[in-house]
């Protein structure tokens, strides 16, 4: 089973676009921290990063109320994907392709929006080719 599940901010703004085929595809980096303690007893932060991939209508909705620094909920799965990067050196990136996505951030400090979005993304569907979008 590839299930991830994640509560974070978002990093940046998410970015539409659409692929050859007219299907809507939104990404958006998210940061998820983790609180720990020192061996001295120190409060220490955490902090990952996932590049987060919505499709279709999931993909419509992450773009037209989630912004940076809201807090969400995304329930997905991992997936890696090869790209080459500006300086030609060939990179391994893992990218977590939403299903569902749930806004955390309180009404009062973002716009109205509904307060829970599913997409019923299938494995079988034509999702094109992710190495046309990477991040």
């Amino acid at each position: 089973m590839n299930k991830i599940f994640l509560i974070g901010n978002l990093g940046r703004d998410p970015e539409m676009s659409y692929t050859p085929n007219g299907i809507a595809v939104t990404k958006f980096s998210m940061a998820v921290s983790r609180v720990s303690k020192s061996p001295t007893g120190e409060r220490q932060e955490e902090t990952e990063w996932f590049n987060i991939v919505a499709w279709r209508q999931l993909a419509e909705t992450c773009n037209t109320y989630l912004r940076k620094g809201n807090k969400v909920f995304i329930e997905g799965r991992l997936q890696t994907r090869k790209y080459t990067d500006r300086t030609g050196v060939e990179r391994l990136a893992i990218d977590v392709i939403a299903s569902d996505m749930q806004m955390l951030t309180p009404k009062s400090a973002q716009a109205p929006a509904p307060s829970f979005v599913g997409s019923n993304v299938s494995e079988n569907d034509d999702l094109g080719d992710l190495d046309e979008h990477p991040f």
